[in-house]
């Protein structure tokens, strides 16, 4: 299930092939989730910086979101 927060909508990591994922070391912090984790997505050699994030220990406000990712940078989630 795909959960919607701020207009984000946040994808259950099982749904994520993370073959294509590439840990970056970003972060961001938001007053309510907490801190967020960036990826960056690479497919065929191409490299879309910090393209995907997540709360790996969400602020308790924000536990449903915990783990899933959402994406941003013209990726397109289907």
């Amino acid at each position: 299930m795909v959960l919607v927060v701020e207009g984000n909508h946040y994808v259950p990591p099982e749904s994520v092939d993370r073959r294509y994922l590439r840990q970056s070391p970003t972060t961001s912090r938001c007053p309510w989730k907490g801190l967020a984790n960036y990826c960056s997505l690479v497919v065929d050699g191409k490299v879309n910086e910090d393209a995907a994030w997540y709360y790996a220990e969400p602020s308790d406000a924000a536990a449903a979101i915990k783990g899933y990712i959402a994406f941003w940078k013209g990726v397109d989630v289907r």
